[in-house]
Parts: structure tokens; sequence; C-alpha cells
């Protein structure tokens, strides 16, 4: 059975841009103290960073299930994966996106994967995914459903 792993992890410009907090808090506490500043500029960074870090979610195919973040699913009530990637990805993600859908996107990773659900029971149509890599992650998840 094939098999898919990917952490989400934030892009290396996400972290650049949070580091604008640095001179932020060094601004605000240099009239009352440049070492507290500084201080506050670290510990603000640090926990910006443990938080992008640790609530960076894992996209899996395993044994027959699709786990996204805290969600899991069967292969077997997912339709054909679809891969997409540029424009397409962007179009899925906004203008051809059903509001019922199951999201887990990150703004910092473009392509997603679209996974339909055939549960009649389930009220989303389908799975939108955000992955570095969609093609890998579609083959994945139709690789892992069992042939009708």
């Amino acid at each position: 059975m094939p098999q898919f792993r990917e952490k989400l992890w934030p892009s290396p410009w996400v972290f650049i841009a949070t580091a604008l907090v640095i001179p932020a808090c060094i601004l605000v506490f240099v009239p009352i103290s440049l070492l507290a500043g500084i201080i506050t500029a670290i510990v603000f960074y640090g926990a910006i960073v443990l938080i992008l870090v640790l609530t960076s979610p894992t996209v899996e195919v395993k044994d027959g299930i699709l786990s996204a973040g805290h969600a899991r699913i069967s292969a077997e009530m997912l339709g054909e994966a679809l891969p997409f990637e540029g424009e397409d990805a962007r179009a899925e993600r906004s203008t051809r996106m059903d509001m019922r859908a199951w999201l887990l996107i990150r703004g910092w990773i473009a392509p997603v994967v679209r996974i339909p659900i055939t549960d009649a029971n389930d009220p989303a149509p389908y799975w939108i995914v955000s992955t570095r890599y969609p093609q890998k992650l579609a083959a994945a998840i139709n690789g892992s459903r069992r042939p009708l």
C-alpha cells in the first residue's frame, strides 16, 4: 500500500516575517529600558516560533487511513483524489470551493489536493488539504483504496 507523510511546517518567510516583532518590542520598551525591550522581543519571538511549530499539522496516508491534522477517514470512503497547483490550487481554495468542504489549508503552502467523500452521511462533499507534494499525496490516497 502506498504511504505518505508530511508535516506542514511554516515556510522560512513566515519565520522571517514574524521576526518583525523583535524591533516592534524593542521600540515599545526602549523608553523604559533597552534590556527590557530585548528580553521581551526574544520572549515574544520565541513564543511565536513555538506556536507555529507546535500547531503544524501532519498529513498522512497509512494502512488505508487518511489523517489530516486531527481528522481521520478510511480510504474506502474516499473518491479519486485530485492534485492542484498554481492557479488551479488558488481556485480550489477560493472561487470553486464548496462552503461545506472540510479544510486543512495553510497559507504558506499553495498546492492542494481535493479528496471527494463518498459516504452519503458525511455532510462534507470533499476535503481540501494543503501539501507541498500534491501528486504524491493524491497517488498515496488513490493507491490506498481497495478496488471495488
